[in-house]
């Protein structure tokens, strides 16, 4: 044990000294340049995270994400180089492959061929790892009052788009509001203890289990402000995942003839977040010392090439509910994605898909996250009619 501790303590200090030199060769070449200079290739090193990449995982043996934290000489190092600072973030972009950033997709109603998430169960809980979805400046990024917008388009948008748009919602009398589920059979998972039965990895046909019971929640809260709400909890993606959309197509289109009166349209789901080293992930906020899963807004457009000419006004409404939801909670709710597919969206413009936690994350912290969510949209909704 002893032998071990003292190697353990010669590589540390072989690293520390194998990275102090490597930064004392960036100050070095910095004595050869004026200040002003040396200031812009320090910001131009910044902008280009591979160095500061190799240096930690390469001389601290350490990429974050990890369940351990970097300590000793390395976070020692890390807390004096700017440059290393933000390799810390730099590593941690890249570990993670979200679903926020795959290659754009045609829409799902048009037959993209839509497959089925290739998830694997989780064991016990392990490779669990908890994160926090927020919002930058810059770069895919639009913000604006404190909502911000990802935007995975074919479209090149500034902030102007979001005040595009024009929030055509307003709840009248009769049914306002259909929640109903494209992916109803998607679940959580069960690190937790509380067990389902599987249909698929992280899917179950078991509507008290899956995300059926999530947008039944979020159907309670409305009814308690004075909504009347329709919720279909009809397993679209059941026997097969593939056209799902098409078949919640068909009964939204349904709905909406034998109800004109339903202005709000929420298709609710769950998302599905999986590192490059198959790490998982559960995006979560502490809201008034209870840990909840965070909400996402999806939003569609026709930046695939299918028709979808009041896009702007569907994302007009989503930025109408996140405006609300950056005022009333610390960090409920991820940033909005505007994605090139429709989703079903150009049927009305008070249509979202609203993602709830991920499959990282527990029943329970979906559930709570969605009752609070429902109530700040549904005091937002009152504002809108009136009430």
């Amino acid at each position: 044990m002893q032998n071990r501790g003292t190697g353990r303590m010669w590589r540390a200090a072989r690293r520390g000294v194998a990275l102090g030199l490597a930064l004392v060769a960036v100050w070095g070449a910095g004595l050869t340049v004026g200040g002003g200079q040396w200031g812009a290739r320090l910001t131009a090193l910044g902008g280009q995270p591979d160095l500061a990449v190799s240096l930690l995982s390469g001389q601290l043996g350490w990429t974050p994400g990890e369940d351990r934290a970097l300590e000793g000489w390395g976070r020692m190092l890390l807390d004096q180089s700017p440059l290393l600072a933000a390799g810390e973030e730099a590593v941690a972009r890249l570990r993670l492959a979200r679903k926020e950033d795959p290659p754009a997709e045609t829409d799902p109603v048009e037959g993209d061929g839509e497959e089925e998430p290739e998830l694997q169960p989780s064991t016990g809980g392990e490779g669990i790892l908890e994160m926090t979805g927020r919002g930058k400046e810059g770069g895919k990024y639009l913000s604006e009052g404190g909502v911000y917008v990802y935007n995975r388009t074919n479209f090149q948008l500034d902030a102007s788009v979001l005040s595009e748009g024009a929030v055509d919602v307003h709840p009248g009398e009769g049914p306002q509001i259909l929640i109903l589920h494209s992916h109803g059979s998607e679940s959580y998972s069960q690190a937790d203890g509380n067990t389902y039965e599987e249909s698929d990895p992280y899917r179950t046909t078991d509507c008290t289990h899956n995300i059926v019971k999530v947008g039944e929640e979020m159907a309670t809260v409305f009814r308690a402000h004075g909504f009347q709400v329709i919720h279909d909890t009809t397993l679209f993606d059941y026997p097969s995942y593939n056209e799902a959309y098409d078949r919640s197509y068909a009964a939204v289109k349904q709905w909406l003839e034998q109800y004109p009166t339903i202005q709000v349209i929420l298709d609710v789901h769950r998302d599905a977040l999986v590192g490059n080293e198959g790490e998982i992930y559960k995006m979560v906020s502490q809201e008034a010392g209870e840990k909840v899963a965070q909400v996402m807004l999806v939003v569609g457009s026709s930046g695939g090439g299918a028709e979808h000419p009041r896009w702007r006004d569907n994302l007009a409404f989503a930025v109408a509910l996140q405006r609300n939801l950056v005022r009333g909670y610390h960090s409920l709710a991820r940033p909005i994605v505007l994605r090139n597919s429709r989703y079903n969206q150009q049927l009305s413009p008070g249509y979202l898909l609203v993602e709830v936690g991920g499959h990282g994350n527990t029943l329970a912290e979906a559930v709570a996250g969605a009752r609070l969510w429902a109530d700040n949209v549904a005091r937002t909704l009152l504002e809108l009619s009136g009430g």
